[in-house]
């Protein structure tokens, strides 16, 4: 596998199809299309950042394989969406930490639209255990999160986010020091960037920039989790 030099130009145009033609029928056609306009880049894309990621932390794993590995199915699971079409009209990939099995583990993570790039890093929706343990370490370490949250680099990518509970999780006092961040159910950092990134070798050191950057969340909540970082 070479070294990644941008998604071809097919690639924004195979989903920009996809997106008028959203069915089975369509996808069976144009399945070699999708294999190589999308899933062999973002396999040597997935090749390229791991040097990257390996030198933030040994633990995150990239893996290019395009089932079981670090880029997500692009069928969607329908089961409870009143959306029934089929195909996901974007791209993705998460780098999860070894002790993880799914998306809900701690990691980074690229998303790749027609209209913009998202990345960033940290931990979406945890299972009731972990997100118990991440809650409880910010309680009982305000000044090292207060001094996270703080960080210039974090105030660069917007700061913490995740959807919340309306009301405090149940133990904690509502007049809490970090009662906003203690009621988030899911704790990332995101930042967005041209969608054109993605037609450039350069998506990996940019996306590399931004995984250093949001490592600083992912080692917090490693630690709250008793991960090695």
């Amino acid at each position: 596998m070479t070294v990644f030099e941008g998604f071809g130009k097919d690639f924004f145009k195979f989903f920009n199809d996809l997106k008028k033609n959203n069915n089975r029928d369509w996808f069976k056609l144009n399945k070699p299309r999708y294999l190589e306009s999308v899933v062999e880049p973002m396999g040597k894309y997935i090749v390229s950042i791991a040097p990257h990621l390996q030198r933030i932390s040994p633990h995150y794993k990239a893996d290019p394989r395009p089932h079981g590995g670090s880029m997500f199915r692009i069928y969607r699971d329908t089961r409870f969406s009143n959306d029934k079409t089929p195909y996901k009209t974007h791209a993705a990939c998460h780098f999860r930490h070894e002790a993880g099995r799914d998306a809900h583990a701690p990691g980074f993570y690229l998303h790749i639209e027609t209209d913009r790039i998202s990345m960033g890093g940290g931990i979406w929706l945890p299972p009731s255990k972990q997100l118990g343990m991440i809650r409880e370490f910010i309680s009982d370490n305000p000044s090292a999160w207060a001094k996270l949250t703080g960080s210039p680099t974090i105030k660069r990518m917007g700061g913490i986010q995740g959807d919340s509970l309306k009301r405090p999780p149940r133990g904690y006092d509502p007049g809490s020091k970090h009662i906003e961040d203690l009621k988030r159910k899911s704790f990332y950092l995101m930042t967005e960037a041209d969608a054109e990134l993605a037609l450039s070798p350069a998506l990996v050191t940019e996306s590399a920039r931004v995984f250093r950057s949001a490592a600083k969340l992912n080692h917090f909540i490693n630690d709250a989790l008793e991960l090695p970082f």
